[in-house]
């Protein structure tokens, strides 16, 4: 067996089709150019047509298939809306990526009911419909990856967590109700667990130079994350590889969560 051949038997992609809600920046950004990358036809979902394009056009310039979707995960019929529009382009999807997600954090006694609801619709019921829709075909087909990007903020509060805190700790237990139901029917699902990543997402913490300087020194490596930092382990989760694992939670943080 050559080196090739062994890298693909382990991690190719070809002939899967891959969505990747949150996929024109940031950590979907770079799952998704993995991906693609691996072989798969990779449909990116967000709601700007200009970033989505701009991201479309960067992985087909490698040589990848990617394709997008303009898609609102704010609202029930937005996230139904989203689902159907990547059913029609390519078919039912074998692996699932949740990256998109809102990070709004006001202080507990200014948190409104509508900053709540908004929060738990693109962070928690997105993934779970769009699991709802399409890991009971990924289980009647014998393959299946669902994989959600989550927080540190699910495991403990810093820099006001508030509700998006525990959007993403339903998200993780979200994750292992998932993989109770179909693992047996060879549908993984995991949750990627970042540190403090410098995104568009975080922006409005990346704009204070002490705190991000602080977060980087809790870490072990010494570095806050990049989006780069998580092609290896989504694809990992995303092929065959991984299907002896599910239900888990990959802390992709520099030792951030055990510093």
């Amino acid at each position: 067996m050559t080196i090739d051949s062994h890298l693909r038997q382990l991690f190719s992609l070809e002939g899967r089709t891959a969505i990747v809600t949150g996929g024109s920046s940031g950590i979907g950004l770079a799952i998704a150019k993995s991906l693609a990358l691996a072989g798969a036809t990779t449909v990116l979902v967000a709601r700007d047509r200009n970033r989505l394009d701009q991201a479309v056009g960067d992985i087909r310039e490698h040589g990848a298939r990617a394709l997008a979707v303009v898609g609102d995960l704010s609202s029930r019929e937005g996230i139904r809306e989203s689902a159907e529009a990547v059913a029609a382009e390519v078919g039912e999807p074998d692996i699932l990526v949740n990256s998109a997600g809102i990070n709004l954090r006001p202080a507990m006694n200014d948190l409104t009911d509508g900053v709540w609801d908004t929060i738990m619709t693109v962070n928690l019921e997105a993934p779970y419909l769009l699991g709802q829709r399409f890991a009971p075909g990924m289980a009647d087909r014998g393959f299946g990856r669902l994989i959600s990007v989550s927080s540190q903020q699910a495991h403990r509060a810093f820099v006001q967590s508030g509700a998006y805190g525990v959007s993403k700790a339903g998200l993780e237990a979200l994750a292992r109700s998932q993989a109770e139901a179909w693992s047996a029917r060879g549908v993984t699902s995991n949750v990627l667990v970042p540190g403090f990543v410098l995104t568009p997402l975080n922006e409005r913490l990346a704009s204070q130079p002490e705190l991000v300087a602080q977060l980087a020194a809790r870490t072990m490596i010494g570095r806050n994350g990049l989006a780069e930092d998580f092609a290896g382990a989504a694809l990992f989760l995303a092929s065959s590889s991984s299907a002896y694992v599910t239900g888990q939670g990959l802390a992709v943080d520099g030792g951030f969560s055990v510093h």
